[in-house]
């Protein structure tokens, strides 16, 4: 019996140690991002620098109006940034946009990061915003988190959520409640600590078939706003899944009255 007990923590063990090195693959796959898609003329590619000597890709689409606040685009953490920047065109194309590549996804350089993504939304945010009619961040699935952190520390028009989460720490918690997640997880993210006490117009998309964020850790964070009494929220919830949200019939007009919400 002692050495079944012996053989079955060794195991475990070892797993904790596999997911405590294997934690950044695992939550920035960067291997399953797609190819990118053919962007229309006018747009514009840009490179910066982080403080730390980074160098970080992306591209720019200007809309159709020049009086529209610019959407600044954080995806999945499997979406190439080229694409979300087409799709955000496609379904809003009065809004000039803009979105790039996280640190380590080709052709951006580095590591990536919960932290990184945090910072470099600051500095996206920083450049890209002078002179522009106001800016609203719009976050994806794990995007949420750095689209949430820049409106916690930025002046913007609003946040636009789709498919987000309370906290990483929650999702993980969650998906894997044997393992010692408070310890392990070093790229928390936490959109509801970062939006409760701001006074921010937030809307938020929902898949109530989220196979990826659990629908409670939706429903979470939209529970402490509301209890909050800060943020002027909107939430629309698509019957859908994490994936096929994108297509489903209702979410070009739900993705518009959002933006309508924050615009008012």
């Amino acid at each position: 019996m002692l050495k079944l007990v012996l053989v079955a923590f060794a195991i475990y063990a070892l797993v904790i140690g596999l997911l405590a090195i294997f934690q950044t693959s695992l939550i920035f796959p960067r291997a399953l991002v797609g190819p990118a898609p053919s962007l229309p003329g006018q747009t514009e590619r840009l490179t910066l620098r982080s403080a730390d000597g980074d160098e970080l890709h992306g591209v720019r689409i200007p809309g159709r109006r020049n009086d529209t606040a610019l959407l600044l685009g954080f995806g999945g953490n499997a979406w190439n940034a080229e694409s979300l920047a087409l799709f955000l065109h496609q379904h809003a194309p009065d809004h000039p946009v803009a979105t790039f590549h996280f640190r380590g996804y080709s052709p951006s350089t580095g590591t990536p990061s919960a932290q990184a993504l945090r910072g470099d939304a600051v500095l996206i945010h920083d450049v890209l915003s002078d002179g522009a009619p106001g800016t609203i961040a719009v976050g994806f699935s794990v995007g949420a988190g750095a689209a949430a952190y820049l409106g916690a520390v930025r002046e913007l028009k609003g946040v636009l959520l789709v498919t987000p989460f309370d906290s990483l720490h929650n999702v993980a918690r969650g998906s894997m409640p044997w393992v010692p997640v408070r310890w392990l997880l070093r790229h928390d993210m936490n959109p509801l600590s970062d939006l409760r006490d701001r006074q921010i117009p937030v809307a938020i998309l929902t898949a109530t078939g989220d196979e990826v964020i659990p629908p409670a850790r939706s429903e979470a964070l939209i529970a402490g706003l509301m209890a909050s009494d800060s943020a002027r929220l909107h939430v629309a919830r698509i019957p859908a899944g994490h994936n096929d949200i994108y297509s489903h019939p209702e979410f070009n007009a739900a993705l518009r009255a959002a933006l309508a919400h924050i615009a008012r």
